[in-house]
């Protein structure tokens, strides 16, 4: 069969108008396994392909694409970076934009492979049409040409090529696109920087991390609220926080905060900005973010009594990722009467919010509640027991109420928060003394799908890896939970039927 796809694709390049032998070929290299493909990949010339992307017949480029697709997976990254660079070059110009995606997942396969890379750090006309790929209007061309720039510039000699060529004044040019563009610029410039120390150094010294930063912490409200989700990018890493810090840039982000009360358009950019601290919290010390940002946690408690779902979930979301540690959680404890009235607004808006605001809810309990068995001393478990209560008069069975309803989302939302206080003796006396739910524990019709099976397994898991279970739930009940968690997640049990002679 890889000796008809090649018979067929030499017919192929000696005809004008071959779409009939297009199509024979395009069923034949499908089917033909890759391995044999490979085997005859040293005879395969694709370049007449190539030639064949016809702009004006739909067909055959679709055709084209199509095979070039199969069979250039048969050839080494190396052959088409020296073999193909100039249909690359073309390609990348295309007016059908299938075409460029061909070609740039070429060029991603070749920057993957070490021995091929330096084909396109030497061909700079390649690299000038990558970058302008950024500027097209195809979103999933743009991508994929972000994400070979910033491949190319993990070593030093995609940095150089990159920052110190005439690269840089294309990158600079196709910024002027149009916002949409300049954002997407950005968004490399972050990923470069994101890697290293010397990447960030490079993309500094182009300016262009300068202009980004100054438009965040200029006057456009909606350019705030895009450059803000790149910066918490850059912030994940330690050298961009260090370089953030050095350059006065978390001070100023701070300070746009404390101003937001007289900005009737702080809607717009406040999540971002509280996002970033809560990022900030979570990567370095949340009692130092806290202490010396205290507008942030002041937001954040504003946040939750807003009439706005959007500001609500995000400041539920940034408690649950605040109170995941328990340097976090001791933080928010220091709130006092504060944070149990918080408390109560997350738990009323977890049994009346919208289903999305519920599950968000759900997420940031389990994240407060939870305490590895290594961490649970009696101050924290106490701690833990005093939240529970604050989120309801009866939280427990306010979250057993969530588990019933017939949404498979919020029952596995629900589940984990029961998962999450699971191995804590305080909430496993809750469970024993309330009436019924040992027995919605063990009961495995009430899970329908793969993934509320999954969720129940994991609150048994956890149930019965206690140490402090038998002691609580009497032996009979650990037994019970010991099987279950031997019989796995799936098991069903089997129904002996006797067949009686004479009956129906």
């Amino acid at each position: 069969m890889a000796a008809q796809a090649m018979a067929l694709l030499r017919e192929v390049t000696r005809l004008e108008a071959p779409l009939e032998e297009l199509r024979a070929l395009q069923s034949v290299v499908q089917a033909v396994p890759l391995s044999e493909l490979r085997e005859q990949a040293a005879d395969l010339r694709l370049g007449p392909l190539f030639s064949l992307l016809d702009e004006h017949n739909r067909e055959q480029t679709t055709l084209c694409v199509s095979i070039l697709e199969r069979l250039l997976q048969a050839v080494e990254p190396i052959h088409v970076a020296r073999n193909l660079r100039v249909d690359l070059q073309k390609g990348l110009t295309h007016r059908d934009d299938s075409v460029k995606i061909l070609v740039l997942s070429q060029i991603g396969r070749i920057v993957e492979n070490s021995e091929a890379v330096p084909e396109i750090l030497n061909n700079a006309e390649l690299l000038k049409q990558i970058v302008y790929c950024i500027g097209g209007e195809n979103l999933s061309v743009a991508e994929a040409a972000i994400k070979s720039l910033s491949r190319i510039s993990l070593t030093q000699a995609g940095l150089e090529a990159l920052f110190e060529s005439n690269l840089l004044d294309d990158l600079k040019n196709v910024m002027k696109t149009n916002d949409i563009v300049r954002y997407r610029v950005y968004e490399l410039i972050v990923k470069i920087s994101s890697v290293s120390s010397e990447s960030l150094n490079y993309c500094t010294t182009s300016g262009l991390v300068t202009q980004l930063l100054r438009e965040l912490t200029g006057d456009d409200v909606l350019v705030r609220s895009t450059c803000i989700e790149m910066v918490t990018s850059l912030a994940c890493t330690q050298h961009g926080r260090q370089y953030l810090a050095q350059e006065g840039v978390i001070d100023q982000v701070s300070n746009i905060i404390v101003g937001a009360d007289s900005d009737p358009f702080s809607g717009f950019y406040l999540p971002g900005f509280v996002k970033f601290f809560g990022n900030l919290a979570v990567m370095d010390s949340p009692q130092q973010i806290c202490e010396r940002y205290p507008v942030f946690l002041e937001k954040v408690f504003e946040m939750t009594e807003s009439q706005d779902p959007t500001m609500i979930g995000v400041a539920v979301d940034t408690v649950g990722v605040l109170g995941s540690s328990v340097e976090g959680k001791q933080v928010l404890q220091k709130a006092g009467t504060r944070f149990e009235r918080l408390l109560m607004r997350i738990g009323h808006q977890a049994k009346n919010a919208s289903t999305e605001l519920k599950i968000r809810c759900l997420d940031a309990v389990s994240s407060l509640l939870y305490l590895p068995p290594e961490q649970q001393t009696d101050d924290l478990l106490r701690m833990t027991e005093s939240w529970f209560s604050s989120l309801s008069r009866d939280s427990l069975e306010l979250f057993r109420g969530i588990s019933n309803q017939p949404f498979p989302e919020l029952h596995c939302a629900a589940l984990k928060v029961f998962t999450a206080i699971a191995n804590q003796p305080w909430a496993q006396k809750l469970m024993f003394n309330s009436p019924g739910f040992i027995e919605y524990v063990m009961d495995r019709s009430v899970e329908r799908d793969k993934v509320s099976k999954d969720s129940k397994y994991e609150l048994v898991k956890a149930l019965a890896n206690s140490k402090t279970i038998a002691e609580i739930f009497g032996n009979q009940n650990y037994l019970r939970l010991r099987a279950y968690l031997s019989e796995g997640p799936y098991y069903v049990k089997s129904v002996a039927t006797t067949a009686v002679e004479g009956a129906e």
